[in-house]
């Protein structure tokens, strides 16, 4: 039986102001308290559809925020070695965060706060799926397709897929593990941190676990 075919899909994302505001770090605690979960991927998370190259100074928009904006760049610093890859769900990676902030705070009299720079906006984002036109069925189709296509497509099967649709390892392990059975490079596929670099280094990593299963098995391809 023929496996079925890999469609690749990209992706627009559509953001929405949540009218959630902080002026200073205690707002800013408060704040991760409460708003949707969708909010903090956004943050965290959608950074790297934002910013493809992974080139800022801190991996979220919460580190990022407090080191330009209030110059705590001891909290900056702190926020900014989150690795989102090792929590389960988003409401661990939320609990984490506040974490930090609260036991920064703590002791601080008065808390830093926005002088001359901007309020953090609280933003959630929803995505609308962009088909590529590209289908493949085998391996070798795969990797052709997976060097070329939008780089929004790398992002929704392989960090939107598992950490908003909660797909372990995201649609490109799912498929190859299932429909190619090639369980061992889905394995390793679903290994790899996204969160390592922007899209273009996830990409390259991705391709040299693609490159090195079918040097070892061509008549996969």
């Amino acid at each position: 039986m023929s496996p079925a075919p890999f469609a690749f899909v990209g992706c627009i994302e559509l953001r929405e102001i949540l009218g959630r505001r902080a002026r200073d770090e205690r707002e800013l605690m408060e704040a991760l308290e409460q708003v949707p979960a969708e909010s903090i991927y956004y943050h965290t998370d959608s950074v790297f559809l934002r910013r493809a190259s992974g080139a800022t100074v801190y991996a979220n928009d919460f580190a990022n925020w407090v080191g330009a904006q209030i110059g705590d760049h001891v909290l900056a610093e702190r926020l900014g070695m989150v690795d989102p890859f090792q929590f389960g769900t988003l409401e661990d990676l939320r609990e984490e965060l506040v974490s930090i902030v609260a036991e920064h705070i703590a002791d601080l009299s008065p808390v830093p706060r926005v002088v001359f720079g901007e309020p953090f906006f609280f933003v959630r984002s929803h995505l609308v799926e962009v088909p590529t036109g590209l289908e493949v069925r085998t391996l070798a189709e795969f990797r052709r397709a997976a060097a070329e296509v939008d780089m929004s497509a790398i992002y929704l099967h392989a960090l939107d897929a598992r950490v908003r649709r909660g797909i372990p390892g995201g649609h490109f392990a799912q498929w190859i593990g299932r429909e190619l059975g090639l369980v061992g490079l889905a394995d390793r596929l679903s290994r790899v941190n996204p969160y390592l670099g922007g899209l273009e280094d996830l990409r390259r990593r991705i391709l040299e676990l693609l490159d090195a299963e079918l040097a070892a098995r061509p008549s996969t391809a």
